[in-house]
């Protein structure tokens, strides 16, 4: 298994639970290589999965010859592990890992992890092109995203396959639920809190608080924005930034319903985790992933992207009516049953040791 780092996000979280779930089959030994420039695990992995990094740091001032050593450092390390099957995440990387090991008879298998609308650089476009038919399959987390991209690659194998949901242990919550609207995710732009709190101080809920679970990402330093958003509306008091936090099934299992409001997704686990918790969830329907999960009406509401009077009727129906909410919550878990780790490790398995 290959990847950048481990860093918090949707594909790091995803490549831990099935390194941990692959590492648990007594016939398989699991490898992870991670290459980046500052590779790292904020995720917790399995004792079984042997974990191997670039010794050198990669320095900016010498970029190329560092990115040739990381190169190197991939080619040779997989030569050493020797393995049946390479799992490789995010397209970037996938150029990357490809170059690193042509003309080495390794079955390699892929998978793009962000929105299959994402405009990516000509250069990393023609990279895929050519080097992508070297792969024995490309994995494609929903059913849009393999047409997207089987029309770019209509050579190439796909599979589609969900994301695994973390199952959440909601024993003995019943009586801890709080009247608060959550949202997980990272500070990017295209996660769009700032419309989620203007949203927020609209509703007619003043005993009712949002929380946004995430830290700053791609140098994009948003907190200190959304702080003064925040400040500017008074709200001092009733949405909370939290940073980036390792224990969020507590913050799911506090909350009364789930706000997401990203306009560019892959597949969003935190919409999974959100049903898995029993949370009612109110999203953007962006391409792709949250209406793989949602059934409108059902388990949560699909909104149009940035349709905010609609997301906000939305979010008033469920304070307003308990009952509504309550249904929701005990439809939202089995909806995801589906994406369970042992059902996806699973699929995963089949495909990429086929």
């Amino acid at each position: 298994m290959i990847i950048h780092s481990l860093t918090p996000g949707g594909m790091e979280r995803v490549m831990t639970e099935l390194a941990n779930y692959f590492s648990g089959f007594d016939n398989y030994e699991i490898h992870l290589v991670m290459f980046g420039r500052s590779p790292e695990c904020f995720y917790t992995l399995s004792e079984n999965v042997f974990i191997h990094m670039p010794n050198s740091d990669f320095k900016d001032s010498f970029r190329i010859i560092s990115s040739v050593k990381r190169l190197l450092f991939v080619r040779k390390k997989i030569k050493q592990i020797s393995p049946i099957s390479i799992l490789s995440f995010g397209i970037h990387w996938n150029n990357f890992v490809i170059l690193s090991l042509m003309g080495l008879n390794y079955p390699i298998f892929v998978s793009e992890r962000g929105s299959p609308t994402r405009r990516y650089s000509l250069l990393q476009i023609l990279l895929r092109k050519v080097l992508y038919q070297n792969t024995r399959g490309i994995i494609a987390q929903t059913n849009v995203a393999k047409e997207i991209t089987q029309k770019i690659l209509p050579t190439c194998h796909f599979k589609v396959i969900g994301n695994p949901i973390r199952g959440i242990n909601k024993m003995d919550i019943s009586n801890h639920r709080q009247n608060i609207i959550l949202s997980v995710g990272r500070l990017i732009t295209t996660k769009h809190h700032d419309r989620l709190i203007n949203i927020f101080s609209k509703l007619i809920a003043p005993d009712w608080k949002l929380i946004i679970v995430g830290g700053d990402a791609l140098k994009e330093k948003n907190k200190g924005k959304l702080q003064k958003l925040i400040r500017d509306l008074k709200l001092d008091r009733r949405v909370v930034l939290t940073g980036e936090q390792k224990d969020v099934d507590n913050y799911y299992l506090k909350g009364k319903i789930f706000a997401f409001t990203s306009s560019v997704e892959g597949f969003p686990n935190v919409i999974g985790e959100a049903l898995s918790a029993g949370l009612p969830v109110v999203s953007y329907d962006c391409v792709a992933g949250p209406s793989e999960m949602i059934t409108d009406g059902e388990n949560g509401f699909l909104v149009p992207v940035f349709d905010d009077d609609l997301f906000l009727k939305k979010l008033q129906l469920l304070i307003d009516d308990e009952e509504l909410r309550l249904k929701m919550s005990a439809n939202a878990p089995a909806s995801v049953e589906k994406y369970s780790i042992e059902k996806i490790g699973q699929q995963y398995l089949d495909f990429i040791l086929s």
